[in-house]
């Protein structure tokens, strides 16, 4: 039986939930989110590689490029926000530009800067995908927890709840 078989009722509750462990109340609360988010990227992965054809690091791009202007951001910006060494996103930056994804332009006035937007392209796909995509969070999030923290999440993140935006 598939993870997504399994209905939700039937689903112990998490293990970290609990707070006779050794663990203090803060810890605990963190495994709980580095194991949900664990669980979402190992979905999200090969969710984003069948339907975007790009990497999940490359739609973390993507998703961050689509909430700025459609001017986008300074390649320092996005390797500051996402946390990534410049040169590996110089990397990703050049896949996705070659899949037609993103475009990059110099800024006027500073020789180095690089300015990266997403392509009408993307945003196509975007659109026609984050549904799907968004869908995929939600399962796995509602797989890897237990009612309790499910609850927990959505009041920290409504949309998980509802689907909308």
């Amino acid at each position: 039986m598939s993870a997504s078989d399994v209905h939700t009722a039937d689903q112990p509750s998490c293990p970290l939930a609990h707070g006779d462990g050794l663990l203090p109340g803060e810890l605990r609360a963190w495994m709980l989110l580095l194991a949900a988010t664990g669980a979402v990227e190992q979905r999200l992965r090969s969710a984003v590689k069948e339907t975007l054809d790009v990497s999940h690091d490359e739609f973390l791009i993507l998703c961050l490029l689509a909430e700025q202007p459609r001017t986008g951001l300074r390649m320092t910006q996005v390797a500051d926000l996402l946390g990534r060494p410049k040169t590996r996103l110089t990397y990703q930056i050049a896949c996705l530009q070659r899949a037609g994804l993103v475009s990059r332009t110099s800024v006027c006035g500073d020789k180095r800067g690089v300015q990266v937007a997403l392509t009408d392209k993307a945003r196509d796909l975007l659109r026609e995908t984050s549904a799907l995509l968004a869908g995929t969070v939600r399962q796995a999030l509602a797989d890897s927890m237990g009612p309790e923290q499910r609850a927990a999440m959505s009041a920290l993140v409504p949309d998980l709840e509802t689907g909308t935006h």
